[in-house]
């Protein structure tokens, strides 16, 4: 019997692991272990989260069951341990590395769709960095990571033969990951000594930053690319567009979405997504089914209000019926498509509801699909009514209509958080006596949201322990300033020396949500994130074991919406390299070379620039043209295009703590700059592009900020050959002939128990969908 907290994937995982080792002729081994601390239970806080510490029992994870042990020599030499909670769906696997490898510390990783099966790369930073890994499976909530940290220090202690050194753990977790993490930080005690929430969520994220990112996409969508080159090329956003337009891109920037992000923006207005960022309307028809109605016939909503977004509301508006012309029927005989007509031309055909009708024209029962309004057909998705799909035949009718899909996209307005906690970008929508501009709903489903995936984290600020925070500047999923915010709570809480003790704030320029390698075209753009996290655990181990303050905070400001960073590293401090680039001219002639600079330079104290390398093609193909240990670097190369067209040559800088000796924790940055190549004798480009740093001035709300770090143009050289103005620095810069190529994801109660179990339930199955979508394959 083993103490611990944690829950929910494990009673089911459990009986067939437990079948297959008895049928294997292998006994399922209960772990001999006694409870840990007294076995006294562990108390609850007034707004219901379970407070785990190292002592007490959680009597959900009470039995541990350990089913396997095996040695194994992949991704390396490790001792693994796998086992479950029994009575839940939670699994845990503990990878130990040899006891000569092991300096006394565990690192684990958590994220609500993960199991407890750890990636090679999360097994060898922890071996690398001094620590075994452990891992568990949970959707919601702190208590099964909390059950599978404390059983695996008992296994560690067995393992390695020492029962009583203490063993140091740290927790970390990305998007979803992050409530986890904060619910762990906030209503543990003993059971972790640091942690690092990674592009973190708060209780106004979900399904605040999709809906608002839905709403754009419904304003904004046939203007994307324009907005996108504009910020890409230095150029004002709003030039050019019309007045709910301009409305709705200073509105989304204002609450957050970083002027970075267009970048990318069919993955900001959800184009790259299947469900367009409305995975979320399902959840609100179940906790506010009334919204839809009130929407559109009430005042206070864009369904009735007299402005340009108003119009643009009720324009997109879909109310029509269809007629089936064909059915078309899998092997089975069961309908999986249908070929209808009817469809007005032109009209929205995403977010689609549609009720099948009997000879009466009485609804039946729903289709769930998908409509192709240029053809007439429908996909049909599982999860139809049966009755539904039983009617359908040549003459069915069917009622479409896209009421809630617009109604909900500015539900946003509709769910204030309030003035006291904080979040200042949504003060927009109170007026100067601090009442709501617009009818707010009864039910707070963020915060219902929030507090079901963290396991109740109110996001007070108040805990014990260490934290160091991951945001990145291109994020439009997890929005920059929801870090920051968090700083703030802390502050509030704890005073600015509680802010010094346990709390740093490591900001990414030119990284995304999304996490894992970042390869082919989008890697001239993005770097991972992964290494800032993994600087961060190492950055915790100093500083919880042997007292040795971490790297300065990034420093940063917000404002209208927006974070923004010091364009020096002297000024912005952080773990990450500053870099910025420079060509001596943005246009040129096939065959002529230009030239290229870069300075790279280190905050202080944060390490040293370890390579240098450059991408010419847009392809991702990055060609290493200096490695150097060196704070500051300055260098340059020379590049002829040999084909005509447009490209953005990026230069990445990567950087490495000072004692770093592993290819873990090396923090990147980069830099673009675009050139325009014409054929030789050639006109020269009508209007010359370039890229000004991201963070040359503060926003305002119709600011213009280019989200592309540097580009300015230096002096004309008659230098031939790539040269590194760095003393001692090793240069191997290589130039090869380029083809044109385009740049182309709380439960706080509300005092009415069967909403918050079932925003609870609902939370988990669409933050499922939508965050599986939302990770980096």
């Amino acid at each position: 019997m083993i103490a611990p907290p944690g829950r929910l994937l494990w009673l089911g995982a459990f009986l067939c692991c437990a079948l297959s080792l008895i049928a294997g002729g292998m006994p399922v081994a209960r772990a001999a272990a006694a409870p840990l601390g007294s076995g006294e239970s562990c108390a609850t806080s007034t707004t219901g989260a379970v407070i785990v510490t190292a002592e007490c029992l959680d009597a959900t994870y009470a039995d541990a069951v350990i089913e396997s042990e095996e040695d194994v020599t992949s991704p390396t030499t490790l001792h693994i341990v796998r086992g479950y909670f029994e009575g839940t769906s939670s699994r845990f696997a503990v990878y130990l590395p040899p006891a000569g490898q092991w300096q006394g510390r565990f690192f684990q990783y958590t994220y609500p769709l993960t199991d407890e099966n750890a990636a090679d790369e999360t097994i060898l930073f922890g071996v690398n960095s001094g620590g075994y890994t452990v891992q568990a499976s949970g959707s919601s909530g702190y208590r099964h990571a909390a059950a599978a940290a404390k059983v695996s220090r008992e296994i560690a202690a067995s393992y390695y033969g020492d029962d009583g050194r203490h063993i140091y753990g740290y927790l970390y977790g990305p998007s979803g990951g992050s409530f986890q993490t904060v619910g762990a930080v906030e209503n543990t005690t003993g059971v972790w000594d640091g942690f690092v929430p990674t592009v973190m969520g708060t209780p106004v994220s979900i399904p605040n930053n999709f809906f608002i990112r839905a709403m754009g996409r419904l304003v904004l969508g046939d203007v994307r690319q324009q907005i996108s080159d504009a910020v890409l090329n230095g150029s004002d956003p709003y030039a050019g567009l019309n007045d709910a337009q301009t409305l709705m891109l200073e509105e989304m920037t204002a609450l957050g979405v970083q002027l970075e992000g267009w970048e990318d923006p069919d993955y900001l207005l959800g184009y790259s997504f299947d469900d367009g960022l409305l995975g979320y309307v399902a959840m609100v028809k179940r906790m506010d089914p009334t919204y839809a109605d009130d929407f559109w016939n009430e005042s206070g909503y864009l369904g009735t209000e007299d402005s340009p977004l108003g119009e643009v509301v009720r324009a997109a508006l879909v109310d029509t019926t269809l007629s089936v012309t064909a059915v078309e029927r899998d092997g089975a005989g069961s309908p999986a498509a249908l070929m209808t007509e009817g469809f007005p031309a032109g009209a929205l055909d995403e977010g689609l509801d549609m009720q099948v009708l009997d000879n009466d024209g009485a609804p039946v029962g729903e289709l769930v699909g998908t409509l192709d309004a240029t053809t007439g057909r429908i996909h049909l998705d599982e999860g139809s009514d049966a009755a539904a799909l039983a009617a359908l035949a040549e003459g069915t009718q069917i009622a479409a209509d896209n009421r809630w899909s617009i109604a909900a996209r500015s539900y946003y307005r509709h769910q204030l958080p309030p003035q006291e906690e904080g979040f200042t970008v949504y003060n927009r929508f109170y007026d100067d006596a601090g009442e709501p501009l617009y009818p707010q709903r009864q039910s707070r489903i963020a915060g219902m949201m929030a507090s079901s995936i963290s396991g109740g984290a109110t996001y007070s600020g108040l805990f014990q322990g260490k934290v160091i925070l991951v945001s990145n500047l291109q994020d439009v999923d997890a929005y920059t300033w929801h870090a920051p915010w968090y700083v703030e709570r802390v502050r509030s809480a704890q005073g600015d020396a509680g802010v010094d003790e346990r709390l740093r704030i490591y900001v990414n320029e030119n990284a995304d949500h999304l996490e894992g390698p970042v390869t082919g075209e989008k890697s001239t753009r993005i770097v991972s994130y992964d290494p800032m996290v993994q600087r961060a655990l190492r950055e915790l181990v100093a500083w919880v074991e042997e007292d040795v303050e971490p790297a300065s905070s990034t420093s940063y400001t917000v404002a209208g919406g927006q974070v923004v960073l010091p364009s020096t590293a002297a000024e912005r401090a952080g773990v990450q390299p500053v870099v910025t680039l420079a060509a001596d001219t943005t246009t040129a002639e096939v065959g002529q070379p230009v030239r290229f600079e870069v300075s790279a330079d280190m905050p202080a104290s944060a390490g040293e620039v370890v390579r240098i390398d450059w991408e010419f093609t847009g392809t991702g193909d990055y060609v290493e043209a200096m490695q150097t240990s060196e704070e500051n670097v300055r260098a340059s190369v020379e590049h002829v295009f040999v084909e005509p067209g447009a490209y953005w040559v990026t230069v990445r800088a990567t950087s490495a703590a000072a004692e770093n000796s592993d290819s873990f924790a090396q923090v990147q940055n980069l830099a673009r700059v675009r050139v325009v190549v014409r054929e030789t004798g050639g006109q020269s480009d009508p209007t010359p592009m370039s890229t000004p740093s991201a963070t040359d001035a503060a926003p305002t709300p119709l600011a213009t900020r280019p989200a592309v770090q540097s580009a300015s143009t230096i002096a004309p050289s008659t230098a031939v050959n790539a040269s590194a103005t760095v003393p001692g620095a090793a240069v191997s810069a290589t130039t090869t002939p380029s083809a044109t190529s385009d740049l182309a994801k709380t439960l706080a109660r509300t005092g009415v128990p069967a909403v918050a179990l079932m925003a609870g339930a609902v939370s988990v199955l669409a933050l499922g969908a939508l965050l599986v979508a939302r990770r980096r394959a």
